[in-house]
C-alpha cells in the first residue's frame, strides 16, 4: 500500500499523482496560489503531501470551470481532472480540471500568509495555529516530532519493554516541591502530575521489570523562558534490577536510534528546516565534579554543588565541543528525594543527558530502601505520610532499579534547530497561553 494511500475515499493525495501521467484522479486540498492569464487560469493545490498545478485553458475546459477557477486563497476545493507532464509546472506535471468544487470558503481575512512571503510574529501564529500548520515549516518539524515519538516506542517496544499508562491525576506531588497545579477532586483538593515517576517505578516493583511511557506532565513553575513549557510530554522508562549506568546505556542507545531514523526518514523535513542530524558514534560520560573543574579550568567560575544554568550548560558544550554527552554523579541536594545516593552521600546516582548544549533527559537510579527513602523525604521538608502508598510498596520487596525521562518537546525542539520550544509544541501552555 503507498504511503500516502487515502482508504475509504475515491480522492487520491497529490505525491500520486505524478505516478498517474495520462490517468484521471481526484484530489482536494488548499488553493496555495492564484494566476489569472485571461485565457488560462492557474491555481496551486496543497495538501499534506505536496502541490499539483491546476491549469484550465479556456477552449480546452469549459467556461464553468473557468470561472469556478476565480479563487480565494486557502479555499478548499476538490478536483478531478486527467494528470499531464508539463516541465515548468511542480514536479513537471499538471492536472486538467474536468470537475471542481468548492468544500470550503474562506470568510475571514488570513492573519498568516501561508507561502512566507510575509513573517508573520509567533504569538499571531500560536494564536491562529490552524493556519500556521499550513506552512512548511510547521509541517516539517510536527512530522518529525511524530518520527521522533514513534521511534522511542518502536526502540523499546523491541527490546522487550512493556508500555504502560499512569495517571494525569495525583494526591501529592511526584518529585517534591510546590509547583503542582491543584484541581478540586470531588470533595478532596489533588494535583496534576509533575511526572509519572512513583507510578513507573511501582510498576517495576511490581514483577514488571521494564516498562515505558509517553505522558503529558504538569509543572506550575513561573518562568518565562525559550526552554520551558508548563505542559509537555515526557518519554520515560523504568529498569528493574538495574543502576543509573545500565539505563545510561539504554538511553544513549535510544537516543542514537532516534536520530538514525529521524536521518533516515526525514530527510525533505531537515531540508526545510535547513538542519542536519549527526548521529555520534560514542556517547561519552563525565561526573559533574570532572565538569565543575573543566569549567573553572577554562574560567567560567562555578562552585561545586550549583546547579546548571543555561549559561553553564552552553559553557560545557563550547568546551567539550561533542553534541551529545552525559553528566552524572550528581550533588545530592539538587536532585530528586528519590535519588539513590552513593556511599559519600554528597553526591547521588543521578544523570543527565545533554543534546548540542541543552539538557534533554534526566535520570537516576533510585532510593528503593524504605528507610532511606524516608530519610530523604524528611532532608527536604516534606511529610513521609504524603507519600505513604509509594513507601509502602517498597516495603513488599523492590529490586534495586534505575530509569529516565527524555522531554519530547526538549529533543525535537534541538533537533529541529529552533529556538523556541513553542515552535514544537503545537498548542504551547505557559504562563499566559491558555488558548487555543
Amino acid at each position: 500500500m503507498d504511503k500516502f494511500e487515502r482508504l475509504g475515499t475515491a480522492r487520491k493525495y497529490i505525491e500520486e499523482a505524478k505516478n498517474n501521467i495520462g490517468r484521471k484522479l481526484t484530489v482536494a486540498g488548499w488553493v496555495h496560489e492564484l494566476r489569472d492569464l485571461g485565457k488560462v487560469r492557474f491555481v496551486l493545490l496543497r495538501d499534506k503531501t505536496g502541490m499539483v498545478q491546476v491549469t484550465a485553458k479556456k477552449g480546452e475546459v469549459s467556461d464553468d470551470i473557468l470561472k469556478l477557477m476565480d479563487l480565494q486563497k486557502e479555499t478548499v476545493i476538490e478536483v478531478t481532472g486527467t494528470v499531464r507532464e508539463m516541465k515548468n509546472a511542480p514536479d513537471g506535471i499538471e492536472l486538467v480540471p474536468e470537475t471542481l468544487q468548492v468544500l470550503g470558503t474562506v470568510s475571514m481575512k488570513l492573519p498568516i500568509d501561508v507561502s512566507d512571503m510575509v513573517p508573520a510574529e509567533l504569538d499571531t501564529r500560536l494564536n491562529y495555529r490552524y493556519i500556521d500548520l499550513r506552512r512548511e515549516i510547521p509541517k516539517a518539524i510536527f512530522s518529525i516530532k511524530s518520527v521522533v515519538a514513534n521511534s522511542f516506542r518502536n526502540y523499546l517496544c523491541g527490546h522487550g519493554y512493556t508500555e504502560i499508562f499512569t495517571p494525569c491525576i495525583i494526591s501529592a506531588a511526584s518529585e517534591g516541591g510546590a509547583n503542582l497545579f491543584p484541581i478540586i477532586y470531588f470533595d478532596r483538593e489533588a494535583f496534576l502530575a509533575q511526572s509519572p515517576q512513583l507510578y513507573k517505578q511501582i510498576a517495576v516493583v511490581g514483577g514488571m521489570d521494564k516498562v515505558f511511557m509517553t505522558v503529558p506532565a504538569f509543572r506550575a513553575e513561573k518562568h518565562n523562558t525559550t526552554c520551558h513549557l508548563n505542559e509537555v510530554i515526557q518519554m520515560d522508562i523504568e529498569q528493574g534490577f538495574a543502576n543509573h549506568h545500565d539505563v545510561m546505556d539504554v538511553s544513549a542507545a535510544v537516543f542514537t536510534h532516534v536520530l538514525k531514523t529521524v536521518n533516515e526518514k526525514c530527510k525533505a523535513e531537515l531540508a526545510v528546516l535547513k538542519t542536519e542530524v549527526k548521529v555520534p558514534s560514542e556517547v561519552k560520560r563525565y561526573t559533574y565534579s570532572e565538569v565543575v573543574e573543566l569549567l573553572n579550568k577554562n574560567d567560567f567560575k562555578m562552585e561545586w554543588g550549583e546547579d546548571f544554568t543555561r549559561e553553564t550548560e552552553r559553557a560545557v558544550f563550547n568546551i567539550l565541543k561533542e553534541e551529545l554527552y552525559f553528566i552524572y554523579d550528581w550533588p545530592t541536594q539538587i536532585r530528586a528525594f528519590y535519588s539513590m545516593p552513593n556511599d559519600d552521600e554528597k553526591t547521588c546516582k543521578g544523570f543527565d543527558l545533554m543534546y548540542r548544549g541543552l539538557e534533554i533527559s534526566s535520570g537516576a537510579q533510585r532510593i528503593h530502601i524504605p528507610e532511606l527513602l524516608i530519610t530523604q523525604l524528611k532532608k527536604r521538608g516534606l511529610n513521609p505520610t504524603d507519600f505513604d502508598f509509594y513507601i509502602r510498596a517498597f516495603r513488599a520487596g523492590a529490586p534495586p532499579h534505575a530509569g529516565w525521562s527524555i522531554g519530547l518537546e526538549r529533543a525535537t525542539m534541538v533537533i529541529c534547530d529552533q529556538k523556541n520550544i513553542r515552535e514544537v509544541a503545537m498548542f504551547p501552555r505557559d504562563r499566559t497561553r491558555l488558548t487555543p
